[in-house]
């Protein structure tokens, strides 16, 4: 074995840590398969949705028999109704990182969460800043009157660089964005500059990008399939079992648009292309968060001539961080 670049040497005193990042359908569950089978890894869903029950179609979970080839974790752990955050999120895979590091096992990231993922990975200290219930409420009830835009531009004109990364979607987190500018003057987005960048890990982070047209391209075919696949069926079920627009979790891509399909407020070719629209907007606003990340190598996905190359260039990556003589 050849002898690592003292640069690049590991600072054994922290567990190693995988992170696998990119817009939604650049690749990442089918490669994130081959490589935590090459390096005896377990994955953690670095997703806000996918935490929940019966949320299967509309957040691309891995189907049941991936989850069987490779350890999954942070899937399925809440009912809809659970308002799942940041916060609880970081805690959490903190300790599934050392459950997993006790069992002689890698911990491997793959999610497209931006802030999510980044509060796992660097020394994110989340200090509570108060609360104003009225404010909340009188916001929603903008959005309710006014549209899910609206609410965004109100945190545009006060916070630029969030209202760019949220989706109009995330109520709750624009709200609460507005609501910490509200009670503190602070904007969320300089908030979150000051964190400091320094692991508690070994870190070897890989992002996936791929050329725009062609990956609007795979957007569209994703929703296309998932609408085949039944998220229709999927959201009436939820709406059915009580789990309406209120719900953080009925906030999220995909199954706003269907309710408003459901209640009537827009047709079905409408409802197609707000979400296909929706999605690239996401995807946009993911590779912004990424790209302001630290530590991420990249790899360019429609670069390579198939996926035996693509997961070549990543495996060689991760060889280069993580394989060295002790």
């Amino acid at each position: 074995m050849t002898q690592q670049d003292p640069a690049k040497r590991q600072d054994f005193s922290k567990p190693q840590l995988l992170v696998l990042v990119g817009p939604t359908a650049v690749g990442k569950t089918g490669l994130s398969l081959k490589l935590a089978a090459a390096w005896n890894a377990e994955i953690i869903s670095g997703d806000s949705m996918q935490v929940y029950r019966g949320m299967d179609i509309g957040t691309a979970k891995a189907t049941k028999e991936e989850r069987q080839l490779v350890p999954h974790h942070m899937i399925d752990i809440h009912n809809p109704d659970h308002p799942f955050s940041v916060a609880e999120f970081q805690e959490t895979v903190r300790q599934l990182i050392l459950d997993i590091h006790s069992r002689g096992k890698l911990p491997f990231i793959v999610g497209g969460t931006g802030l999510y993922v980044e509060s796992v990975c660097y020394d994110y200290q989340f200090s509570e800043s108060g609360s104003d219930e009225p404010f909340r409420e009188a916001q929603q009830q903008f959005a309710e009157q006014f549209g899910a835009e609206a609410l965004l531009e109100k945190l545009r004109l006060v916070d630029p660089e969030s209202a760019e990364r949220l989706h109009p979607n995330d109520q709750r987190r624009i709200i609460r964005a507005l609501e910490l500018f509200h009670l503190t003057g602070e904007r969320l987005s300089e908030r979150l500059k000051v964190q400091k960048k320094e692991s508690p890990y070994e870190l070897c982070i890989v992002g996936l990008t791929m050329d725009r047209a062609l990956l609007y391209k795979r957007i569209e075919e994703r929703v296309e399939l998932m609408l085949q696949e039944g998220l229709v069926a999927e959201v009436k079920q939820l709406v059915n079992q009580g789990y309406g627009k209120p719900y953080i979790s009925m906030q999220g891509l995909g199954y706003k648009e269907i309710i408003d399909f459901m209640e009537g407020k827009t047709n079905w070719e409408e409802t197609v292309v707000l979400l296909k629209r929706d999605t690239r907007r996401f995807a946009k606003r993911q590779l912004s968060w990424f790209r302001h990340m630290k530590d991420i190598q990249w790899v360019d996905m429609d670069g390579q001539a198939n996926s035996d190359a693509q997961y070549d260039a990543v495996h060689a990556i991760i060889a280069d961080k993580f394989t060295i003589e002790r």
